[in-house]
């Protein structure tokens, strides 16, 4: 019963340090996955941090797009990371900062 309650709490903080969204707000605006990267960038400003990942291959693997991710924050104490796969937003995850 006991190691019962050290899984369930050690999967619950694993879920709560680092979430997954599809969207984020940025002041009175909202961004969410599949909007561009400009349209980001007019909605939330620049961000504190800018990281080329590497590419990744289409779903036909004719095309190789940049992977690509934004940092904003920390705000309340929380990053957001955004991630760019050819120039569109495809994953929205937050984690507390350290």
């Amino acid at each position: 019963m006991t190691a019962t309650r050290y899984l369930v709490g050690g999967l619950l903080l694993v879920a709560f340090t680092s979430a997954q969204a599809d969207t984020m707000r940025c002041g009175s605006q909202l961004v969410t996955t599949g909007d561009r990267a400009f349209e980001v960038e007019r909605k939330c400003g620049m961000p504190q941090h800018r990281d080329l990942v590497g590419y990744t291959l289409s779903r036909n693997d004719r095309q190789e797009f940049a992977l690509e991710e934004w940092v904003y924050g920390p705000r309340n104490g929380m990053l957001s990371i955004l991630t760019f796969e050819g120039n569109r937003l495809v994953r929205i995850e937050t984690r507390r900062a350290n």
